[in-house]
C-alpha cells in the first residue's frame, strides 16, 4: 500500500516567526525554561552574532541538569570554533556531527544527501520547526554582513505534532548513535541501536492542555531516504491541484522538477493567480542560475514572477487560497527534494494562513523586482550559458547520487 501524506490533526498553537529576530528570543525563553530536555537541529550552526544566545540558552539548560541533545550538519555548520564546542561540552551539551564531510568532499558518495531540517523540541511539549538556521540574520558565512536582515520564518507550535517532531529527532539521534559505534568496531550494541531507531519510543510525550488552544490544523511531513521520500512534495501538488483563487510561493531556491513546473502552469492556465517570490540576489552558482531556465514556460503561462532584492531569500514557505500554508526547510529544488532531510510543517487555518499571506504580499509588492517576459527573453548569451552550465552541475551531481529529477 502507498504511504500515506500524514494527515492534518487540529487541536495546536502555532505563532508565525520571522527572522532570526523573532524565532531566537521565543527559543532562549523556552529553553531556558526547559525541566527534562531540549533537542535541537540544525543546518547551520554559528556562534557569531544573535547565535551565540542559543548556545548560551543551551549551555544554561545543560548546567541545571537538562538533557541537552544537539545534531549540525557536517557540511552546513562546517569547522566549528573548537573552544565554543567544548564550552558546551563541558557544560554538559551531548553534541553530535551530521554526515562529516571527508577528504573528498562532495565527490565522496552520499555526500549530498545532507542534515538541512531545523527542528527544536523542548521538553516533549513546544516545538519550533522552519527554515531559520543558528546563525543572525545580518550575517552570511559565505558573504559576510548583510544591510538587511535575511528573510525566513518558522513556526513555534504546542499540539499532537510536538510528539512527531520529537519521534524523528529520537530516532536521527539512536542511528548517529549507531553508526559511530560502528565505526568503533562495536558491532553487537550497533545492531541494537540501529534497531532501535527505527522503533518508537517507549515513553510517550507528555500530555498538554489543550483548554484554550486555538484549534488549528496540522502536520509535520518529513523528507528522508526511507518512508518518507515524497511527502513534502506531494503536499505541495496536492494544495497546487486543488487552488482556486490564489498560490503564493517563496523559496530561496527554486529549481522545480517537471510535475511542480506543470502544476503551477496549470493552476495560473485555469485563472488561478499565482505569485513566486525568488531569490534576486547571487548566493550560489547552482541555485541561482539552473532556476533560470524554467521561468519562460511559467511567465508564458501566466505566472508572476518577484525577485526578492533587499537581502537574501531564505523562506520556504507558501500559502494557497489564503487557508493552506507550509513553513519549513524544504526547497524546490531537487537537492530537497531528494537528496535532504527536510522538515515541513503544514497547516490549514485561516488565521495563522493570512498572517503569513499579508507578510508575502508585503515583499512582493515593495522588497521586489517584477520579472517581465520580455526582458526574460532577451537576457545575455552569457546568462543563458550561465544557466545551462547550473543546470547540467545539477544534473551531475543527481546522477552521482542515483537520482533523475522529472
Amino acid at each position: 500500500m502507498a504511504h500515506r501524506i500524514p494527515p492534518l490533526r487540529s487541536g495546536h498553537h502555532l505563532q508565525l516567526l520571522e527572522g532570526s529576530g523573532e524565532l531566537f528570543p521565543s527559543m532562549v525563553a523556552t529553553i531556558d525554561a526547559a525541566l527534562r530536555e531540549v533537542r535541537l537541529e540544525t543546518y547551520i550552526f554559528d556562534f557569531s552574532g544573535s547565535g551565540a544566545e542559543i548556545a548560551y540558552a543551551l549551555e544554561r539548560a545543560a548546567r541545571r541538569g537538562v538533557t541537552v541533545q544537539v545534531v549540525v550538519d557536517g557540511l552546513g555548520s562546517g569547522a566549528l570554533p573548537p573552544a565554543s564546542v567544548q564550552r558546551l561540552e563541558m557544560a554538559g551539551v551531548h553534541w553530535h556531527v551530521y554526515s562529516p564531510t571527508g577528504p573528498l568532499g562532495l565527490l565522496w558518495p552520499g555526500q549530498w544527501r545532507r542534515l538541512h531540517r531545523k527542528l527544536c523540541v523542548v521538553d516533549g511539549v513546544v516545538g519550533y520547526c522552519g527554515g531559520i538556521n543558528i546563525l543572525d540574520d545580518f550575517h552570511d558565512p559565505n558573504h559576510g554582513a548583510l544591510q538587511a536582515p535575511r528573510f525566513d520564518f518558522a513556526v513555534r507550535v504546542s499540539g499532537p505534532l510536538v510528539a512527531g517532531m520529537q519521534e524523528a529527532m529520537e530516532k536521527l539521534w539512536r542511528r548517529i548513535e549507531a553508526l559511530r559505534r560502528l565505526r568503533s568496531a562495536h558491532l553487537r550494541g550497533s545492531l541494537i541501536s540501529l534497531r532501535a531507531s527505527g522503533t518508537r519510543a517507549a515513553m510517550p510525550p507528555p500530555r498538554v492542555a489543550s483548554h484554550g488552544l486555538p484549534r488549528a490544523k496540522a502536520a509535520l511531513l518529513l523528507r528522508d531516504n526511507f518512508r518518507n521520500r515524497t511527502d513534502i512534495e506531494r503536499a505541495y501538488l496536492r494544495a497546487i491541484g486543488r487552488a482556486r483563487e490564489e498560490i503564493i510561493i517563496a523559496n530561496a531556491y527554486f529549481v522545480p522538477g517537471g510535475r511542480m513546473r506543470r502544476a503551477l502552469e496549470m493552476a495560473a492556465r485555469r485563472g488561478v493567480r499565482v505569485h513566486l517570490l525568488v531569490q534576486g540576489r547571487y548566493e550560489y552558482f547552482m541555485q541561482y542560475y539552473a532556476s533560470r531556465p524554467v521561468f519562460g514556460a511559467m511567465l508564458r503561462a501566466g505566472v508572476e514572477i518577484t525577485e526578492y532584492e533587499p537581502s537574501f531569500l531564505h523562506a520556504k514557505v507558501a500559502v494557497v487560497d489564503g487557508h493552506w500554508a507550509t513553513v519549513g526547510s524544504s526547497n524546490l529544488d531537487p537537492l530537497s527534494l531528494l537528496l535532504a532531510r527536510e522538515a515541513n510543517l503544514v497547516v490549514e487555518d485561516r488565521a495563522f494562513a493570512q498572517r503569513l499571506r499579508h507578510r508575502l504580499l508585503q515583499a512582493v509588492q515593495h522588497d521586489g523586482s517584477r520579472m517581465e517576459a520580455t526582458a526574460y527573453e532577451s537576457r545575455s548569451r552569457a546568462t543563458r550559458a550561465k544557466e545551462w552550465v547550473a543546470l547540467v552541475l545539477v544534473r551531475l551531481a543527481l546522477a552521482f547520487q542515483g537520482k533523475k529529477y522529472l
